[in-house]
């Protein structure tokens, strides 16, 4: 004698039932607890989709059963009692970039396929300003000597981004190490670095240039012979005239001979000499 098979699970269901109970996890798709005439898979003959029952297709891919609009919300409820509030000092973007220098950006991928991880998941990226940073003028010079393209000078945002470890949270320890190797040994002075001349710079600094003793001299020697005992350094230097051909100077070391910068050095120059 056989026994009479039991109606299915989805016949028995409540409409108002509580789903998230159905589907309190991650599970693989189950016939008898959907109650929804799913069909997927390649037609027959012209025909419709298979039907759910016995489907190996809906087997395959990840659902998100689990994951309904009732079941977020029980969870961000459940979660609430271990959250605090924000500080209600941070109230603007510039407040939390100061107490809050790293940023980290990361990114999930929902896919369908037959595993739920995505390789680019892995990639985390690390930027941070290096103003906000505890670095000397030294200090800062190494490092973007250091990290070289992975700095702008535009928005003096440095950019880690690692991808090396299958994890995500490999790489963000990963970046993070990076950062802190990078900061320690921009402070470090080799023996070398004593050495380096005015030419070896990276960028060329007026002050103590021979740009600057050069000038200085010529000024002094245009003065009369009396006045030239009177006048300091300082004040020389802290003329008007002065600190134009100084600007010219640098940007034109920096910068390079075009136009403009040699259309600013030849002006300078005629205002300190009085040939205007």
């Amino acid at each position: 004698m056989r026994r009479k098979a039991l109606p299915p699970r989805t016949e028995k269901m409540a409409v108002d039932q509580d789903w998230p109970s159905v589907y309190p996890v991650a599970a693989p798709f189950k016939p008898s607890a959907v109650p929804l005439p799913i069909r997927m898979g390649y037609p027959v003959k012209k025909g419709v989709p298979m039907a759910k029952e016995g489907n190996l297709e809906l087997l395959k891919i990840p659902n998100f059963l689990h994951l309904t609009p009732v079941a977020i919300k029980k969870h961000c409820q459940a979660l609430k009692d271990f959250c605090t509030e924000w500080p209600a000092t941070l109230d603007s973007n510039e407040k939390c970039e100061k107490h809050f220098p790293i940023e980290i950006d990361t990114a999930d991928y929902v896919s369908s396929g037959p595993s739920i991880r995505n390789p680019k998941a892995r990639i985390v990226t690390l930027k941070v300003k290096l103003s906000s940073l505890n670095l000397d003028d030294h200090a800062k010079k190494k490092l973007i000597k250091l990290v070289g393209e992975r700095y702008c000078k535009i928005t003096d945002v440095l950019t880690i981004k690692t991808d090396r470890c299958p994890l995500k949270r490999q790489n963000y320890d990963y970046a993070m190490y990076l950062l802190t190797v990078l900061y320690h040994e921009s402070w470090k002075t080799e023996e070398w670095e004593k050495n380096k001349t005015e030419a070896d710079m990276e960028e060329y600094t007026w002050k103590n240039s021979s740009s600057e003793k050069n000038i200085l001299e010529t000024l002094r020697q245009m003065m009369p012979a009396e006045k030239n005992m009177e006048v300091n350094k300082d004040r020389l230097l802290g003329t008007k005239e002065v600190k134009d051909y100084q600007k010219s100077v640098v940007s034109l070391k920096n910068e390079g001979e075009n136009e403009i910068t040699l259309s600013q050095y030849r002006e300078s120059v005629k205002r300190l000499l009085n040939l205007t």
